[in-house]
């Protein structure tokens, strides 16, 4: 009988694939997960554009000392600003886009994936 008892336990107490799903969907949920945010040039208030490049429409200015995310990167025009000359623009909504030389991101290429 103890051997029974302890089989039942350790099994009562293994997650199912189906209980850690719902854990995870809770938590995202509850905004357990923070995406990453990068900090825009200071004294900018940048152009947000519909997409990569100045030639897409402006869709939105951000305020002064905004912080972004950066959900995916793309390459497109060749942008100078505060942190260097780049053609990469991130993606930071969908269908908003912003030049990544003045983004913050403390490196000269791609910190999240390439978009699709």
């Amino acid at each position: 009988m103890a051997i029974e008892e302890a089989t039942q336990t350790a099994e009562e107490t293994q997650p199912t694939e189906a209980a850690e799903a719902t854990e995870a969907a809770e938590a995202a949920e509850a905004g357990a997960f923070t995406v990453k945010r990068y900090p825009v040039a200071p004294g900018q208030r940048l152009n947000v554009r519909s997409g990569p490049g100045t030639n897409y429409q402006v869709v939105k200015v951000l305020p002064l000392g905004v912080r972004v995310p950066i959900n995916c990167q793309k390459p497109g025009e060749r942008v100078s600003g505060p942190y260097g000359t780049t053609n990469l623009w991130d993606n930071i909504a969908n269908g908003q886009y912003v030049s990544d030389a003045y983004v913050n991101t403390g490196s000269d290429g791609y910190v999240a994936v390439r978009c699709s």
